[in-house]
Order: structure tokens, then C-alpha cells, then sequence
């Protein structure tokens, strides 16, 4: 073969690798995805129960189990999000979780958990960022709204410049990758995970208040198992732009989404770690730039 073929062949062998992570890209991100697309259950099969052809999943929590269920896949980069509609009515001790998570000791997590309350009390949403194992990174948030009325969004944006939480399209916080200045930053491919169970050790007031199990099953429900994100056996899944959330347009906020952030913590934020002397003295060196 000459070179001008073997060059041909590669590129089309590069091209053809290309059109293959568009299409997969496309394929999980399916905005009607079925949840065994991408989904499989983790524990707690009999608290597991699927809705409208397997568009919705309902977990219940008893005395006996709660349930979880995970992406088939992990990924390096990404724009993952989950409709969730949250137990109902006296949930004190349930905490309801959706979050990205690595394997082991060392893992990265990105968390969203929603802690339940007495009814009429707000539900608390905590945020928590682990890297390399290390978490204590806890921003806690009353929402705004009431999300066991009805389903809301809660979106994850993962690249190689900033990690954002968005509650409905609203920044409520960031996460900046300072590894420049030594703080590390979630590198490690991750899945997806929901789940619901019981924390009343420690979910609300501190675990003063426990679970009324006589409130049980309670549900939380889910919705929307499309996933954009860049799957770990793809390359490139921090650098390239093939994957629309590694553009420049997703390095920052914009002005809008700056005001409504700085919104959010102003009126609605009532624990911050890098407000907290008790724990941290000196605060953690990427306080300065979230």
C-alpha cells in the first residue's frame, strides 16, 4: 500500500472513531431514554418500580431497605442532570441523593442530597465535592420551592474548568479547578447514581430528629435517563470540544447566571464549610475562588 492510501485509510479510521462518540454521545443523551438505556439498579430491587414504559422510576424507603440505582457506564466529563420529585410529607431522616461517585478509598463525588424534615419544614438541599477521598466540602441550601409538589431539575456541568450545581437552570454552586495553587480537582471516571435511604443519624437537625416510620414507604421519584457525558472509553474527555461542555462558553458563568448565583447564596444558603471557623479556622484555600 502507498502512502497516500494509508494516509486515506487513517484519516477515515479517525473519522469514522469521531462519528462513533458523536453517536453515543447522542444515544445516551436521549431526552425520552428509557432507564435500562443507561440505568441498571444497584440494591434494593423490590423498592425498585417502573412508570411509563420505564421513563419514570419510583424507590421507596421501609424499616427493611431503601434503594439505588447507577449509570452502566462511567465518564470522564460531562453535563448529567436528573428530574426528581422528593418524599412527601413528614420525611425528617430520608435523604433522597442523586450524585456522581468514582470506586474506592481515593474517590471523587459530586453530591446532591436532599434532606428530608417535619412536614412544613423546609427540605434542605447539601452539596458536597470529594476529591481523592477527601470531602468536608458541605454547602447546604433551602430550596425555594416546594420539590416534593412536583418534578424539578438538578444538572451537574463536569469539565476540565469548573464543576457547577444548577437547581432548574440556576447556579447555587461552583467548584473552580485550582490545581494550579495545589487544591485538587475530580479527575477520576464516575458514574451516575440515585438513590433514597435512610439517614436519621444525622440528616436532620443534626439527628435529633429521626424517621417516623409509620409515615412509610416513602417515595422519591425520577425522571429524565438521557446522560451527556463523555463515557471513560472515549479520549479526550476533558480537552475536547467535540463535547459541547468543554467550550469556552462553559469555563464560567455568565453575567446572568453570576447574578442569580450570587441570588441564591444571598437569600436562600444556610451553611457554607468555608464559612465555618469552628471546623476551619483558616479557610481552605479554594474559598477564595468559589
Amino acid at each position: 500500500m502507498n502512502s497516500s492510501n494509508s494516509s486515506g485509510t487513517n484519516s477515515l479510521a479517525v473519522l469514522a472513531l469521531v462519528l462513533c462518540g458523536v453517536l453515543l454521545v447522542i444515544h445516551v443523551g436521549a431526552k425520552d431514554a428509557k432507564f435500562d438505556a443507561n440505568y441498571i439498579v444497584r440494591w434494593g430491587n423490590g423498592h425498585v418500580h417502573t412508570i411509563n414504559q420505564g421513563r419514570q422510576v419510583q424507590l421507596s424507603l421501609d424499616k427493611d431497605s431503601g434503594a439505588g440505582f447507577g449509570s452502566k457506564l462511567r465518564y470522564g466529563s460531562g453535563f448529567f442532570h436528573m428530574k426528581m420529585k422528593l418524599p412527601a410529607k413528614d420525611s425528617a431522616g430520608v435523604v433522597t441523593a442523586f450524585y456522581l461517585t468514582s470506586t474506592g478509598n481515593n474517590h471523587d463525588e459530586l453530591d446532591f442530597e436532599f434532606l428530608g424534615n417535619r412536614e412544613g419544614k423546609p427540605i434542605t438541599l447539601q452539596t458536597n465535592v470529594f476529591v481523592n477521598g477527601q470531602g468536608n466540602r458541605e454547602q447546604r441550601t433551602h430550596l425555594w420551592f416546594d420539590p416534593t409538589a412536583d418534578f424539578h431539575s438538578y444538572k451537574l456541568l463536569w469539565n476540565q474548568h469548573q464543576i457547577v450545581f444548577y437547581v432548574d437552570d440556576i447556579p447555587i454552586r461552583i467548584f473552580k479547578n485550582n490545581t494550579n495553587i495545589g487544591v485538587m480537582y475530580p479527575t477520576q471516571g464516575m458514574t451516575l447514581e440515585g438513590s433514597l435511604w435512610d439517614g436519621d443519624s444525622w440528616a436532620t437537625d443534626g439527628g435529633q430528629t429521626k424517621t417516623n416510620w409509620s409515615h412509610a414507604p416513602f417515595t422519591a421519584n425520577f425522571q429524565g435517563f438521557g446522560v451527556g457525558g463523555c463515557p471513560i472509553s472515549s479520549a479526550h474527555c476533558y480537552s475536547s470540544e467535540l463535547y459541547w461542555w468543554n467550550r469556552e462558553k462553559f469555563w464560567t458563568l455568565d453575567h446572568v447566571q453570576r447574578e442569580e448565583y450570587q441570588q441564591v447564596r444571598m437569600k436562600y444558603m444556610n451553611y457554607d464549610y468555608c464559612a465555618d471557623r469552628s471546623r476551619f479556622p483558616k479557610p481552605p484555600p479554594e474559598c477564595a475562588f468559589n
